[in-house]
């Protein structure tokens, strides 16, 4: 059975993250900003955190402020897990 396979034999959900393109500097990679708001267990208040992912994008289709969906995947470099599944919103041209 692979990997990604659950005991129905259905293919397993994979992750998916909403951020904003924050560097497209890298050829075929694009480093993802996404923010998480959580209720802090002790003070009931609510924390912003924020991560940074490097995310595979094969066409180099992405530009800085890009509102984009990833999803999880095998691994593909040394910090890639990452990769595009759709442009939700583009930036605006300056």
């Amino acid at each position: 059975m692979a990997a990604t396979e659950e005991k129905s034999g259905e293919p397993a959900q994979r992750k998916t993250r909403v951020g904003h393109v924050l560097s497209d500097k890298m050829d075929k990679t694009v480093v993802v900003g996404v923010i998480r708001r959580y209720m802090h267990d002790r003070y009931k208040k609510y924390v912003k955190e924020r991560v940074k992912y490097k995310v595979h994008d094969e066409e180099n289709e992405c530009a800085v402020g890009d509102k984009v969906l990833i999803e999880e995947t095998r691994p593909i470099s040394k910090e890639k897990r990452w990769r595009l599944s759709e442009i939700i919103e583009r930036a605006p041209q300056v």
